[in-house]
């Protein structure tokens, strides 16, 4: 990998990481449109972790109210307590189905990446949900309005993400949608709990890659990080804005295209 493939495809992973059109799919099946060799497994996470960096910086305040409430409803024994140790709550419930996803799927994963028709179905798929949210979603809740079932179900829909070219934040603010939230809520709930999964997931391959030989390679995924952490941060604040008042459809079609496209580029 290149300089500027790693700033290229960084570039992309900010764009499309939490606008919901499947950062995975595009980090999959643009080096294939290009002709590009396959980016490694662990530049794609790490460059997930600079798009974890952004979302923290951007929810910092309310990182720190909701792990301090969560750390004082803790001590008193009532989790549920305020608006903040709830929410806490259902982040790790909505965690628990794409962490087991993440743990028992890693090589099938792997295996999609490389297989540009599932990455074409999973577009389509992600595609139709979200069409079925904004066409059957209530959209009147905030998040102080949902419970332990609703964030647990959420959490399914983010575990639908871990296959290329189905988004994460697509199908988790999708689920959000068809829980009744309304879009910012569900926006702002679908980034805090992407904050632990990508954690996670950065965690274990950092581990990996700097104990596996050539892992002076990470130089050359550092210009990529910059520029995924950098537009990351821009893409959450202009997704935030624009879902205030207007819909995904744009989004849907848009995956609609990408999946048509990569059909119609397998015939030739």
């Amino acid at each position: 990998m290149s300089i500027l493939q790693s700033i290229i495809l960084g570039i992309i992973q900010g764009l499309t990481e939490f606008l919901p059109i499947s950062s995975s799919g595009h980090l999959a099946i643009i080096p294939y449109l290009l002709g590009w060799p396959n980016p490694p497994f662990s530049f794609l996470v790490l460059v997930q972790v600079a798009s974890l960096v952004a979302v923290i910086t951007y929810y910092w305040n309310d990182i720190l109210d909701i792990s301090r409430a969560f750390i004082f409803a803790l001590r008193q024994r009532k989790l549920f307590m305020t608006q903040e140790s709830s929410l806490a709550v259902y982040i790790i419930l909505a965690t628990i189905p794409a962490g087991i996803a993440g743990l028992f799927l890693k090589d099938l994963v792997e295996t999609a990446f490389k297989t540009p028709l599932a990455i074409a179905v999973f577009f389509l798929i992600t595609s139709g949900l979200l069409a079925l949210a904004e066409k059957f979603g209530r959209r009147f809740k905030s998040l102080k309005d949902i419970h332990s079932k609703q964030a647990l179900i959420i959490g399914f829909f983010q575990a639908l993400a871990i296959f290329p070219g189905l988004s994460r934040s697509g199908s988790t603010i999708s689920g959000g949608m068809l829980q009744g939230l309304e879009r910012p809520s569900a926006a702002r709930f679908t980034f805090l709990l992407a904050i632990p999964i990508l954690f996670a997931a950065g965690f274990l391959e950092i581990f990996d890659l700097l104990n596996a030989p050539g892992s002076s390679l990470f130089i050359m995924y550092i210009p990529g990080l910059i520029a995924s952490g950098v537009v990351s941060y821009l893409s959450i604040r202009w997704l935030i804005r624009y879902l205030t008042n207007h819909s995904l459809y744009i989004f849907s079609l848009y995956c609609l295209f990408m999946g048509v496209l990569i059909l119609l580029f397998q015939q030739f």
